[in-house]
């Protein structure tokens, strides 16, 4: 798991414990923030499996045999 992987999860759970705090005592900013840190967690969680998926590119062309 990369740093963004763990950043992305890490503002998951930020986020839905802002949204449940904000929703069980009626701040709605407080729930709307964190609603925004899950989107913000997602995000990380999505450019982490991007550089992953450039990673294992880059690493099935090195391995890949030679045609010549």
């Amino acid at each position: 798991m990369d740093k963004e992987h763990v950043k992305g999860a890490a503002d998951e759970v930020v986020g839905k414990t802002k949204e449940a705090a904000g929703h069980a005592v009626g701040n709605k900013h407080l729930e709307a923030e964190g609603k925004l840190d899950q989107v913000k967690g997602a995000a990380h969680k999505a450019a982490g499996d991007v550089k992953d998926a450039g990673k294992d590119a880059i690493d099935s062309v090195r391995n890949a045999p030679s045609k010549h």
